[in-house]
């Protein structure tokens, strides 16, 4: 219970649907970072606002050690079971079309043409497609993500209504996540990001929230999804999305920070990175973050060598970095493997940076390895070219060879980051431009 300290799940919970917080209590159940009792009161607490009153009812009866339940469940059972027959009964003639493929063909990409051919052959009107958002709503809350999924899909076929269009989106999203359909998780989650980046929001401020709730949503999909490492550095580096961590939520550089250290394809963008990290190493504590500041901020490697161990504890019991191999879908070492072998790197090509020749013994100390250890890891390095150096096996030294700067390449990276700035500068005036336009 000692890991609780660095557990997300209080700072993360509030962005998300709560049944989505449900699969985070489970991992922290399943690592005992809490005492299990308070777990088993939170559940019951998320559950008393949905429908999956068998459910809290069997949690009832595990907390308290005993078959007997409290009358309101009894009550709230009976009312959601009357409830579900009605939205039933209401959604009915609508539900019976869509079930039909010979009639669902005669649907075009057009609304406003569905809805009339709709009322004048089958005399479905609006009320019926409204009762079948409702239905697919209170599906959704009963614990039935694959029904509600349906559902929803099809109420945004015919909906013409951008606010109820965009809510049947999200709870489409979240019945997803839940079924762990990741990859149509995942063009949920982009045409969800198209409509935030576009929409004409009441006040950026609910803009902002909007991109925050995306970002806490994707980490179930980056985080399963074989090629997620990679796209949640494009989402969460973006300048938007960057400056809404950075302002709103900053425990999200944890995963930004992870993806980064395992993700040996976006280098360049690493570089800008480290920036942020130093700009909130005041502001959010995380040992990870801390161990990127160690190792490129503050060149404390010391401080780097004891973060990974508990960079290594974090990982582990963190819910979305922590899943064991056999409960995704990767085909790879795990993730705290990769974190630990490219966390050692980062210290080895930071300290070899800054040193000419470097003593074996030390070394070893640094990478939290032990000599022999050590000495194979370096000498993998050399042969698989990663490493511009040899080892003095007389003095016990690795000595690096000297690595002079191309002035073109220097030229050529200094002209890219100078583009990058311009053409961020370029957008902010647009965007000020649009704004005061508008006004």
């Amino acid at each position: 219970m000692a890991m609780a300290k660095y557990d997300l799940t209080p700072r993360i919970a509030p962005n998300l649907d709560r049944h989505l917080v449900f699969p985070l209590l489970e991992f922290t159940q399943e690592r005992e970072l809490y005492p299990n009792d308070q777990i088993l009161k939170a559940k019951i607490e998320l559950l008393n606002n949905t429908n999956m009153v068998d459910y809290a009812m069997d949690i009832h009866k595990s907390l308290y050690h005993t078959e007997d339940v409290p009358q309101d469940m009894v009550d709230r059972r009976v009312e959601v079971v009357a409830r579900l027959k009605s939205l039933e009964e209401a959604a009915a003639p609508l539900v019976t079309f869509l079930q039909n493929p010979s009639a669902v063909q005669e649907l075009r990409a057009d609304k406003q043409y569905n809805l009339q051919m709709l009322n004048d052959r089958y005399q479905i009107g609006p009320e019926q497609i409204e009762a079948l958002y409702q239905y697919a709503k209170f599906q959704f809350e009963c614990g039935n993500y694959s029904g509600a999924a349906d559902y929803l899909y099809q109420y945004r076929a015919l909906c013409t209504n951008a606010e109820r269009s965009l809510s049947a989106l999200w709870g489409k999203l979240a019945a997803e996540i839940l079924m762990q359909n990741w990859e149509i998780a995942l063009e949920e989650l982009n045409r969800l990001k198209e409509i935030i980046d576009s929409k004409n929001f009441a006040s950026s401020l609910n803009q902002v929230q909007s991109r925050i709730w995306l970002m806490h949503w994707s980490l179930f999909i980056f985080f399963n999804h074989d090629n997620g490492r990679t796209q949640i550095i494009d989402l969460f580096n973006q300048d938007k999305y960057l400056n809404a961590i950075q302002t709103n939520a900053p425990h999200l550089l944890r995963y930004l920070a992870t993806a980064f250290i395992v993700n040996k394809k976006r280098r360049p963008q690493f570089k800008e990175f480290i920036k942020v990290i130093q700009q909130e190493q005041h502001s959010f504590a995380d040992p990870i973050t801390e161990f990127l500041a160690c190792v490129y901020v503050n060149f404390d490697f010391d401080g780097a060598q004891k973060k990974m161990k508990e960079c290594e504890d974090v990982i582990l019991n963190d819910p979305f970095l922590g899943k064991r191999v056999e409960e995704s879908n990767y085909t790879v070492v795990p993730l705290k493997d990769e974190f630990l072998e490219n966390a050692r790197l980062f210290i080895f090509e930071t300290y070899c940076r800054i040193h000419e020749r470097i003593d074996m013994g030390v070394l070893a100390e640094k990478l939290n390895l032990n000599y022999e250890d050590a000495e194979r890891w370096i000498l993998n390095l050399i042969r698989t070219s990663k490493l511009d150096a040899k080892i003095d096996t007389q003095t016990g030294t690795v000595v690096m060879e000297p690595n002079h700067p191309n002035v073109y390449e220097q030229l050529i990276d200094h002209t890219k980051g100078l583009s990058g700035r311009t053409y961020k500068l370029v957008n902010q005036l647009l965007e000020h431009s649009q704004a005061q336009t508008a006004r």
